[in-house]
């Protein structure tokens, strides 16, 4: 003869497999949304040194081009050495959440000076 289980045979098992994959699924999403953060952060830092590079490769003011389209709390820096000019973007990147490391995405773009150019400027 086959023995049927009671329906009150699992109480409380739904309520402790809430309480233990729970937590789990809550640092999964925060993961999730900081990963996509540094990867928006990622492409603003890169357009933003392209835009330094660029503007420092035709005579202009490199930074102040770049700070136009860079995150928040960006650092750049343009640096000429010869016919190429470099760009770094080293942005921080938002994490949710108080206690959790500091994380920074860096973007780097060469050009080449433009002919014609006397003197490229930072």
């Amino acid at each position: 003869m086959i023995r049927r289980r009671l329906a009150g045979d699992d109480r409380g098992s739904f309520t402790a497999e809430l309480a233990a994959g729970l937590p789990a699924l809550l640092l999964l999403l925060l993961a999730g949304l900081t990963a996509v953060d540094a990867v928006t952060t990622k492409a603003a830092s890169l357009g933003a040194a392209r835009e330094a590079a660029l503007a420092a490769s035709r005579g202009a003011d490199g930074p102040q081009a770049g700070a136009r389209t860079a995150p928040v709390d960006a650092d750049i820096a343009v640096s000429v050495e010869g016919d190429q000019v470099t760009a770094t973007v080293r942005a921080p990147v938002r994490t949710l959440g108080a206690r959790l490391p500091r994380l920074t995405v860096t973007a780097t773009v060469v050009a080449a000076v433009e002919p014609g150019v006397p003197e490229a400027g930072p």
